[in-house]
């Protein structure tokens, strides 16, 4: 979290969700890895085609990616949220553009050009034999039912959804400290574990967005949970554009001098900030200092009854 916060721009920060359509998210069960990257790629690319676009923004833009797999109820829901600095960098590098207050991009050109790259890059992984399609959609090695199944999801809405933008920089830490190392559910929403079921809360946003009880057989819980494990070695969490890890931090040092701010102090997850004292949380100027550490009394005890004397015969 100090590293992302060293990040942060003195912008206002947006949301954008990209959805799958359920066409799509059956072949995603079936084709993970696939599925996931190219899910990544059609966001970013529309994301940074539209922001260049000079009707919309006319700017580089760069965000942070995150893929999330599920839904409240643990269904299998893939999506992708972006969390975007209100502007970006002019294609000259000259000046900051920054978005107009409130508002990013037209979500309904986001969602266009969002499906039509994604079945772009879908036929593609098929030409070149990415897919793999068993069960329920064994049909779809078919030409014609393939081309039909797509035309189909076309029909479908691909949702875009951009969130009221954040209220600064800290609710954006906020969300990425709640939500990018989460897979599918948190303990607090676990409930109980009786007669081989589970019950855990969620909220169905199709009611009002009210906090419900769910109950599964422990089998059919485990089963959700695991639609949620991502591939071995898949990359979850994703800088983009001018964002992207080999140029993040020329462009964040760009970005800066064009808006004459300086770099956010970074706080360490042990209070300490950018690696040294702490400030007073009463006077903000002061700093303290550790002089000693103490053991809790439970726990030196419980160490010094179970401890093994050292033997230095064998």
């Amino acid at each position: 979290m100090a590293e992302r916060q060293r990040d942060l721009l003195p912008v206002e920060y947006f949301h954008v969700v990209f959805t799958l359509p359920r066409e799509m998210a059956a072949i995603a069960r079936q084709n993970p890895a696939t599925i996931y990257n190219i899910l990544f790629r059609a966001a970013s690319d529309t994301l940074l085609q539209i922001a260049r676009d000079p009707s919309h923004l006319g700017a580089d833009i760069g965000f942070l990616a995150v893929l999330h797999t599920w839904g409240q109820n643990l269904d299998h829901h893939p999506h992708v949220h972006c969390v975007v600095p209100g502007g970006g960098l002019s294609p000259d590098r000259s000046r900051w553009i920054a978005c107009p207050a409130g508002f990013f991009l037209s979500v309904n050109v986001l969602s266009r050009v969002f499906c039509g790259k994604f079945i772009d890059l879908l036929k593609r992984a098929r030409r070149r034999g990415k897919l793999a399609f068993q069960g329920d959609l064994a049909a779809l090695a078919d030409d014609d039912a393939f081309n039909g199944y797509l035309t189909a999801s076309c029909r479908e809405q691909w949702v875009v959804y951009s969130k009221p933008p954040f209220g600064g920089p800290e609710q954006v830490l906020k969300y990425l400290a709640r939500y990018t190392h989460r897979v599918a559910i948190s303990n607090s929403r676990l409930v109980a574990l009786e007669n081989g079921k589970v019950t855990f809360r969620w909220k169905d946003y199709a009611d009002h967005s009210r906090t419900k009880l769910m109950t599964l057989d422990a089998v059919e819980f485990i089963r959700r949970f695991l639609l949620h494990v991502v591939p071995s070695g898949f990359v979850r969490i994703r800088h983009c554009g001018i964002l992207a890890n080999r140029v993040r931090e020329a462009n964040l040092a760009r970005c800066r001098q064009l808006m004459s701010a300086t770099p956010p102090v970074a706080t360490a997850s042990d209070g300490t900030i950018d690696g040294g004292p702490r400030r007073c949380d009463a006077c903000g100027k002061g700093v303290m200092v550790i002089i000693e550490r103490f053991e809790r009394p439970a726990l030196a005890a419980l160490l010094a009854a179970t401890a093994t004397p050292f033997d230095d015969t064998s």
